[in-house]
């Protein structure tokens, strides 16, 4: 299998881009949900993991965070350094790889919104994410409800970690799904306790804006939110 599925946006980056801050999904649900799970960002050194268009990026600037992004996608990093401008540090990088370009304890936050489930393998990221933190730092991600998306699954087996393909509105995407156990194991293999877990739903739009997956997200989860911080190490 990949290592990632990242190429899956080659095509659709620009598309998918323009949509993202017009879709109720985003507006009501997506960004709300991670918005409120954001701690106060004020002089933090946030690394934005896989930042896409930049929306994350933008905001946290704003709440006087000092800012590192980075995104496997040429098209997104473009995106995000035109959304952000020069308040931003944005760089293209694999997630899959070892951050290089990140020296150890050097973020205090870092956030990945929508990312992991393109990776096969969780543990080597999340070990790089436990390197670059300080010793009180936080990581902060969501990634797709593994229930969401069992209907995708030929095999059904819960499980499993396997490779899907979904038709998105714009075109085709390919993510890996796997069980909350196994995101627990690989978060305490990298050295992370769980602080909290969230599974979201919307906040309800305003009269007249038509949110056709409002009653779904109400009654079925589709995503997960983690925050996590580094293990306690009793000194020697």
């Amino acid at each position: 299998m990949d290592k990632h599925t990242g190429a899956s946006y080659n095509e659709i980056a620009s598309d998918y881009a323009r949509q993202q801050d017009l879709k109720p999904w985003n507006l009501y649900f997506e960004r709300p949900a991670v918005l409120s799970f954001l701690p106060d960002l004020k002089g933090k050194r946030v690394l934005d993991a896989g930042c896409g268009p930049g929306f994350y990026s933008a905001y946290m600037v704003e709440q006087e965070a000092q800012v590192t992004a980075f995104d496997f996608n040429e098209e997104f990093v473009r995106l995000t350094e035109e959304r952000t401008g020069q308040r931003v540090r944005v760089l293209q990088a694999d997630l899959a790889e070892p951050l290089a370009f990140a020296s150890d304890a050097s973020f205090d936050l870092v956030v990945c919104i929508l990312v992991l489930h393109y990776l096969q393998d969780w543990l080597p990221a999340l070990r790089e994410f436990h390197r670059v933190l300080t010793p009180k730092g936080q990581l902060i991600f969501s990634t797709h409800h593994p229930s969401m998306d069992i209907e995708l699954s030929t095999t059904k087996d819960y499980f499993a970690v396997e490779l899907l393909e979904d038709e998105w509105d714009v075109g085709k995407v390919r993510f890996y799904r796997r069980p909350i156990s196994k995101i627990s194991h690989d978060l305490f293999e990298a050295g992370f306790v769980i602080e909290e877990i969230d599974e979201p739903r919307p906040v309800k739009p305003p009269e007249g804006v038509q949110f056709n997956s409002y009653e779904r997200i109400m009654k079925s989860p589709q995503r997960l939110l983690i925050r996590a911080g580094k293990q306690f190490q009793e000194a020697r």
